[in-house]
């Protein structure tokens, strides 16, 4: 999921996505007999050229002041995603390093995980590429994909790799939930929320590694929850990331949207829609759901049914900000989780 939410940085080369539902092995009942449904997803290939050759960045065009939060220092304009607050919660340590010196390098058991969500996206959604011409185009886009992958749950009871975003504790955080399925049968109405873990090797993971998990899907029923029971705070939103809501939309854009049944011109048409489209949903089921496979052969391994916990989620959240916003030292893996240093690329400048 780290590259997946990563996505959320800048391209020029996007894409779109047609989705279609297809038979596949689940816990949970999906829907049969669907009929595919048009939507769109991103695929980040390059920083967004302004036109001048310069680029977008990721953070600010000002060098960083030293002294700053890690949180203004890299986060500026872009938020948090989920995957930095799990990565903070698994070490705290790590993620400073990797913030200073570079991201995590990518290993064989990473490249694995990632080509199998890549064919788990594949059965609902044909990627087809587009050009976007702003930053204004690229959350269009992403609110399209979010509209789209709605209607498709609604209507075949599956969709993958959703796009959520929202406010926790003021900060605004992104996320892409990896699958979620409507309930079948009875009057329940709360979709649930699904993430597929894969293992190299075939046992199930240790405590930490599916507290890690856990929190991961709480963040994201919690961003999903805000999301339909309240108003998309939209002046927030265009603030915070510096956009126009009065762009128009380009070409390419107007046509998908069009497609898709939406009258938008602007970003701002598409922000609206997206808030009425979070108005037809209810809250995520507080039952959550992860799915451990086998990368040899993606056999299934276990799974692990939990219930959503918002006092330790929040207190979670809470402690990770604290390191975000500089207001402590990071923090090493604790004694008993120590054994966590041997997988980790910074072991050789770490002071533990």
């Amino acid at each position: 999921m780290a590259l997946i939410e990563a996505a959320f940085s800048l391209a020029s080369s996007s894409s779109y996505s047609l989705r279609s539902s297809s038979p596949f092995s689940s816990p949970l009942l999906l829907h049969k007999n669907a009929l595919p449904i048009k939507s769109f997803t991103l695929l980040s290939k390059r920083n967004l050229s302004n036109g001048s050759g310069s680029h977008y960045p990721d953070i600010e065009e000002s060098p960083p002041n030293a002294h700053d939060s890690f949180l203004r220092r890299f986060r500026t304009k872009r938020g948090l995603s989920v995957t930095d607050l799990t990565s903070t919660e698994w070490c705290e340590k790590q993620m400073e390093f990797s913030l200073q010196l570079g991201g995590r390098e990518m290993n064989k058991i990473m490249r694995a995980g990632i080509e199998r969500h890549a064919k788990l996206e594949q059965e609902v959604i044909t990627r087809v590429e587009v050009e976007i011409k702003s930053r204004e185009d690229w959350w269009a886009l992403k609110f399209l994909n979010f509209i789209n992958g709605v209607n498709q749950l609604l209507s075949e009871g599956l969709t993958r790799e959703l796009p959520v975003m929202g406010i926790a504790e003021g900060i605004w955080i992104v996320g892409v939930i990896d699958e979620i399925q409507m309930p079948l049968t009875g009057n329940d109405k709360n979709p649930f929320l699904i993430d597929t873990k894969t293992r190299s090797r075939d046992k199930l993971p240790s405590e930490p590694q599916r507290r890690n998990g856990r929190l991961q899907l709480m963040c994201y029923k919690y961003l999903w929850d805000n999301l339909v029971s309240d108003d998309f705070p939209s002046k927030k939103f265009f603030t915070f990331f510096g956009l126009n809501p009065q762009h128009i939309l380009c070409e390419d854009l107007e046509e998908l949207s069009d497609d898709s049944g939406i009258y938008a011109l602007t970003l701002d048409d598409v922000v609206r829609c997206y808030g009425d489209t979070c108005k037809m949903l209810g809250p995520a089921h507080d039952q959550l759901l992860l799915r451990y496979e086998y990368q040899k052969d993606y056999s299934l391994l276990g799974v692990d049914k939990f219930e959503y916990d918002s006092d330790w989620l929040k207190n979670q959240i809470r402690h990770s900000l604290e390191f975000w916003h500089g207001e402590r030292e990071a923090r090493y893996a604790s004694a008993e989780e120590r054994w966590k240093c041997r997988f980790c690329q910074y072991a050789t400048v770490c002071p533990r």
